[in-house]
């Protein structure tokens, strides 16, 4: 099986004939690596430091929808087929695939099966899902500081599942903890904001 960094240039850099791609053509391509590999994928474009207008929403409900797949148990995934018709542009799926790719290799450098109960037991894949669906909401959330670092953390997490990688799973576990935390502050200092400032209004 090619190195998904290799999968992914060749996929995109030279098969892609079309300037659109839809979603069914990015699960197709996933194959046999299902999940892991989706997780990375619909991840990507917002775990990077470039723009992803119109990528974050989207790819947050469908990695919503595999987590909760993931969390009953299910080895393959299924999405609503009206969905796969969801059209993207080749240019931006191509700029976020050569700005993923040297970290897609960074982890493939290090990556090996080890502790892989953490991605193939049960309750393993239940933690996994849990943290990848809750990192799915904050995806979608449109607000600043609470789409980058939850993206990232799905990121590690699915490379690690993608390899059987339990260390790199953990990892990316540490990470969406951290995005948790930072989604959750940034949450309630807007909460405690807004009743601030209605209690300032309600007083004069």
């Amino acid at each position: 099986m090619a190195r998904l960094s290799t999968e992914l240039n060749r996929y995109f850099f030279e098969e892609v004939s079309t300037t659109q791609v839809s979603l069914k053509e990015i699960l197709t391509l996933a194959g046999e690596r299902t999940f892991g590999f989706l997780f990375v994928l619909l991840a990507l474009p917002s775990a990077l430091p470039v723009p992803a207008p119109g990528y974050s929403v989207p790819f947050g409900i469908v990695l919503f929808l595999l987590a909760v797949q993931l969390i009953v148990g299910r080895t393959r995934p299924w999405l609503p087929e009206s969905w796969s018709h969801k059209q993207f542009d080749l240019g931006t799926v191509q700029k976020f695939v050569k700005a993923g790719t040297p970290w897609l290799r960074r982890l493939e450098a290090v990556s090996r099966p080890r502790l892989t109960p953490i991605c193939a037991s049960p309750p393993g894949r239940v933690v996994i899902g849990v943290a990848i669906a809750l990192m799915a909401v904050s995806m979608m959330l449109p607000i600043p500081l609470t789409n980058t670092l939850p993206a990232i953390g799905i990121f590690v997490t699915g490379f690690g599942l993608l390899d059987d990688d339990g260390m790199i799973s953990v990892a990316g576990l540490v990470l969406c903890l951290m995005g948790g935390t930072l989604t959750s502050l940034i949450l309630l200092f807007g909460y405690e904001a807004v009743r601030a400032g209605l209690d300032l209004v309600l007083q004069r």
